[in-house]
């Protein structure tokens, strides 16, 4: 009977999975015939498939029992009375609102994820990971448990050099090898993230059940406002890890109403957006050239003749 694993480094299931990989002298990988020449083409070989995952219990905490809080003062006053004491405004988790937590949660879900596929990676020898795919899915049976797991193919560089922090990175095999060939290589994957709420007031009523054609303004700035914070958070976490510049892999927004926790009346409703944008950080590198070639110059003249 083995004993619970505690966390630290592999856990035993992907410890034997490596073990019977490197025993049985092959590799493998998802990798297509393409994509597989593209990174020998640039000096790299794959090593292996490597995973990494995490399930994580979303706990329930803030204000008024929950993280989707509008925070805005007039909810309980009425769509009319509300609107007298201002617009409502959108509670922006990259603000401190209290969808905050909640976010933070999955970075470090996601970060567990990530670190777990990178041990793997090193314990192959790999020097980084291409093709990597990451995913947040329910965990069957469970409420308020997810899954975060992270899959792709880890490599290797020819050569005698090897690094200590393997990169990981989105692009493809056929990608990486453009990126590489460009004078580029990849940091790390990066998650940006961003939640907010805003109450349906008064204004937003209005616009929604208006029989002209009218933007609806109050959605216009949550979604603009979730959008923009998330790229905010990728742009410091690219700067944290040394990035000289970031390509995108997925622009994703969610959007959903629920009953005002503030109001207390079903009748109002706030909506809530959320943000993920994830990308890989990329960073230019420099090899010394070799010196010019000299070129031999053949006469077409004769033997002994001068031009």
């Amino acid at each position: 009977m083995s004993e619970p694993w505690n966390g630290a480094g592999l856990p035993p299931a992907a410890t034997e999975r490596l073990a019977s990989a490197g025993s049985s002298g092959t590799w493998t990988s998802a990798l297509s015939t393409g994509e597989f020449a593209a990174v020998r083409a640039v000096g790299f070989e794959p090593v292996g498939q490597v995973m990494g995952s995490a399930v994580f219990h979303i706990g329930r905490t803030g204000r008024y029992w929950g993280y989707h809080d509008c925070q805005f003062a007039g909810a309980g006053y009425g769509y009319t009375l509300g609107s007298r004491r201002g617009g409502a405004q959108v509670a922006l988790s990259g603000n401190g609102a209290p969808s905050a937590p909640l976010v933070g949660v999955f970075d470090e879900a996601r970060r567990t994820a990530l670190a777990r596929m990178s041990a793997e990676c090193r314990a192959l020898g790999g020097d980084g990971v291409v093709s990597a795919s990451l995913t947040m899915a329910p965990f069957t049976g469970r409420a308020n448990c997810l899954e975060f797991q992270v899959i792709g193919t880890a490599v290797r560089a020819q050569g005698v050099r090897h690094v200590a922090d393997p990169f990981t990175s989105h692009l493809n095999g056929e990608g990486f090898a453009k990126l590489v060939g460009a004078g580029w290589i990849p940091v790390t994957l990066l998650v940006g993230m961003s939640i907010g709420v805003r109450h349906d007031d008064y204004g937003t009523a209005s616009q929604r059940y208006s029989w002209r054609n009218t933007e609806v303004a109050g959605w216009t700035d949550l979604v603009h406002a979730v959008r923009s914070d998330a790229r905010a958070q990728l742009g410091v976490q690219g700067a944290r890890r040394g990035g000289d510049g970031l390509v995108m892999a997925a622009n994703r927004l969610r959007v959903w109403s629920e009953p005002c926790i503030r109001s207390g009346n079903r009748d109002q409703e706030d909506h809530i957006a959320e943000a993920t944008m994830i990308g890989t950080t990329i960073a230019r590198f420099r090899v010394g050239q070799p010196p010019p070639r000299t070129l031999s110059v053949m006469p077409l003249g004769g033997r002994g003749r001068t031009p």
